[in-house]
């Protein structure tokens, strides 16, 4: 990359806008040139807009703290200075899907972590391990906007990529039933334990919107393009439960499973540790070298332990084991603003300018 691609970041203040921020710093293809937000942080520098609310573990980049936040409304102010978007705005679902459908009319792609989108059938929502082919939906979706390079991608929910991306690597067996229950972190509603002190020594058994997005995500990320649109698969079946638990990061997913041929564990694990995808096959720089491992200690994926796996790009399995009433069960682990929300996005970015969809205006 000759020059580097001009980023904006919609949602810039909020907990995912601050993760995009720590993962874009000194990115080999994107540079963070402009932020914006609601009206009340535009015209101050994004420092003075944080304040105290940084909520990462490293410092806030000295490249971001003197740009001066834009309002996010002021859509063609903000588009004409970059080359694309990411999207991670607070707002409701209608504004949500209305704000982004503006810039992308602006002939600025939009790389969302929002679920405004996910179930607009035109709209990608990709996980670039497992379905990148969705992208071509894209050249359908511009047909429908009056775009040339505008358009609007998306990644799924962070609840389902502890245990999704297992079933596109067992895909030979044919899983059709799963039962799942999540156990998920407070970063996950935006929050630290300093902002939600009713989560220490305490589990929430409801997360609004979550059990649904779990039950029926995978099925569109395992679907196929059909006349311009994404058609969801019809198997697996999947029933979910949504906890959250008092971890500030890191999703765990424990997954009952049923196949039309039932394997052998062998074949499981040795599928989840060969299974890669355009990512690793393009070497994009926020890919994981190995997406899936498994762990054989009885004990693990352990949040503390294992959560930063592959710099919170990778997926950890473990306690793989046949069931009494189901064919196997196992846990799954993943960093749910890393890979499942920022790091995903930025991993679709880097898919979709790999393969030309992004490119500088």
């Amino acid at each position: 990359m000759d020059q580097k691609l001009r980023v904006g970041i919609l949602g810039a203040t909020g907990m995912v806008g601050q993760r995009f921020i720590a993962l874009l710093e000194n990115h080999p293809w994107f540079e963070v040139v402009t932020l914006a937000a609601s009206p009340r942080s535009a015209g101050k520098t994004y420092e003075e807009a944080v304040g105290d609310r940084w909520k990462m573990d490293t410092p806030m980049p000295e490249a971001v703290k003197k740009i001066v936040v834009h309002n996010v409304n002021e859509v063609e102010e903000v588009a004409k200075t970059v080359d694309f978007v990411f999207s991670a705005v607070d707002m409701s679902k209608d504004e949500i899907r209305a704000i982004e459908e503006a810039y992308a009319k602006t002939e600025t792609p939009v790389v969302s972590n929002n679920s405004a989108h996910r179930w607009t059938p035109d709209v990608p929502m990709v996980i670039p391990e497992v379905n990148p082919e969705h992208f071509a939906v894209i050249e359908d979706q511009k047909k429908r906007l009056g775009t040339t390079r505008g358009f609007i991608a998306v990644k799924p929910n962070c609840s389902i990529q502890s245990y999704a991306p297992c079933l596109a690597a067992w895909k030979e067996f044919g899983p059709k039933e799963l039962v799942v229950t999540t156990y998920q972190a407070i970063s996950g509603a935006g929050k630290t334990f300093k902002d939600w002190p009713e989560m220490v020594e305490n589990i929430i058994p409801f997360i609004g919107g979550e059990e649904e997005k779990s039950e029926k995500e995978p099925l569109r990320v395992l679907g196929r393009v059909e006349n311009g649109q994404i058609v969801k698969a019809d198997s697996p079946k999947i029933t979910c439960q949504c906890v959250r638990v008092p971890v500030l990061n890191g999703h765990t997913a424990a997954v009952f499973i049923n196949f039309e041929k039932k394997p052998t564990k062998e074949q499981l694990i040795e599928k989840l540790e060969s299974f890669k995808g355009f990512p690793q096959e393009a070497e994009l720089p926020s890919a994981p070298k190995q997406f899936i491992r498994y762990m054989t200690e009885d004990n693990r994926p352990q949040v503390k332990l294992d959560v930063d796996y592959e710099n919170g790009m990778g997926i950890s399995i473990g306690r793989l084991r046949e069931d009494s009433l189901y064919d196997y069960k196992f846990i799954g682990l993943s960093h749910n603003t890393v890979r499942g929300a920022a790091g995903g996005a930025v991993l679709c970015a880097e898919t979709l300018t790999a393969k030309g969809f992004i490119t500088k205006k």
